[in-house]
């Protein structure tokens, strides 16, 4: 059963932009080199943004959460205002489309 990490934040005023860029060019790359990560959606809005990402399975994605997290929350935190939330879920169900 896959494993699902949600990351919830405010984002600093304006630095939407930024903020993704970054997670492109620096956190993308990280993530796709951890064991057991396969794949990431964003949502970003001037609210907060929501970074989950899909793991194999659960101790991957808590190998993840101690080992390189906090590495790339050092690098988000330009951008975000207090702590982010993590929450974590087993995933019920996945769509693609058909």
């Amino acid at each position: 059963m896959q494993y699902a990490r949600n990351v919830h934040f405010q984002i600093k005023t304006g630095k939407e932009k930024e903020l993704n860029t970054l997670f492109e060019k620096e956190v993308l790359p990280v993530l796709r080199k951890q064991n057991g990560f396969q794949e990431e959606v964003t949502l970003v809005n001037p609210k907060g943004a929501h970074f989950i990402s899909l793991w194999d399975n659960k101790m991957n994605a808590e190998n993840y959460g101690t080992s390189t997290y906090p590495s790339v929350l050092a690098k988000l935190s330009q951008y975000i205002v207090g702590t982010p939330q993590v929450e974590t879920y087993e995933t019920a169900s996945t769509f693609a489309r058909a």
